[in-house]
Formats: C-alpha cells, sequence, structure tokens
C-alpha cells in the first residue's frame, strides 16, 4: 500500500540500457518494460524502479546512495555476478551483521567509481546490497 512518505520508485541512471537490462536480467532474474530509448522499469526487483540513460552516473565514492539486495546463498551470487560479466571488486568480507562483497557492472550503468556491495545477513529476511560501478553506479549485494 502506497503510503506519503514512503519509498514509492528509485530511478537510476545508466549509460547503457541495453547493456544494463542484460547484466541484471542474467545476474538477478530482474525483468523489464521499455518506454522509449531512453527509459526503462524495473520488475522483479522487489522495489519499482527504472533506469534513465544518461551520461552522467552517480557514484558511492562521491556520495551517492548505495542500492542493496537480498541473497539467500552468497557464493551463488557472487559466481551469478562474474557469470553475467560483473567484475568482483572486493571478495567476500565480514561486516557487522553479515557478509558482503562489491563488484562492478563494467557495461552498464556506470554507478559509483566500480564498486558493488554483496552483504549476506545473518537473519531471515534482511537486505543484501549490491553495488556496481563505472561504466555502472553501485549496489550492494547481502544474503545468507
Amino acid at each position: 500500500m502506497k503510503e506519503t512518505g514512503k519509498i514509492n520508485y528509485v530511478e537510476i541512471p545508466a549509460r547503457d540500457l541495453e547493456a544494463t537490462k542484460r547484466f541484471f536480467g542474467e545476474a538477478f532474474g530482474w525483468t523489464f518494460v521499455d518506454y522509449g530509448p531512453e527509459y526503462v522499469a524495473i520488475e522483479n526487483a522487489g522495489l519499482d524502479g527504472g533506469f534513465f540513460k544518461s551520461d552522467i552516473v552517480a557514484k558511492t565514492d562521491t556520495g551517492s546512495v548505495l542500492v542493496v539486495l537480498f541473497s539467500t546463498d552468497l557464493e551463488v551470487t557472487l559466481e551469478k555476478v562474474e557469470l553475467s560479466g560483473g567484475k568482483i571488486v572486493k571478495d567476500i568480507f565480514p561486516f557487522p551483521g553479515g557478509r558482503r562483497f562489491h563488484f562492478s557492472d563494467q557495461m552498464a550503468m556506470n554507478m559509483p567509481s566500480g564498486q558493488s556491495h554483496m552483504h549476506n545477513h545473518r537473519r531471515p529476511g534482511d537486505a543484501f546490497p549490491i553495488a556496481a560501478s563505472p561504466p555502472f553506479q553501485s549496489h550492494t549485494c547481502c544474503g545468507r
């Protein structure tokens, strides 16, 4: 149910929409609805949103927001990121509350400076961050 003041939709800049769709579709099973050559809506991602074509992209190393995804098996998710063309920037490491890794989607969104994060929390239902970077933005992934 939509409520005043609650996050409703997230829009993310991407340099190459086709590459962005390919990466997130292969790595995470997201689907998309095209709205012309400069915008694509995200489906099956846990939160409504979209990617818009932009030569200028946000970077976590300059203060951009970090998107967090969930994984029930961090090692399997890391492998899917690699098989989908992502680059592991920082291998799985512990952090307070669980584990995560950082990766970059080098072909798509150009989010933060090539860093992505994958988290693995110990509690069921916890989110897992997934971050990416140039040419994609950063995200973080958490999971088990």
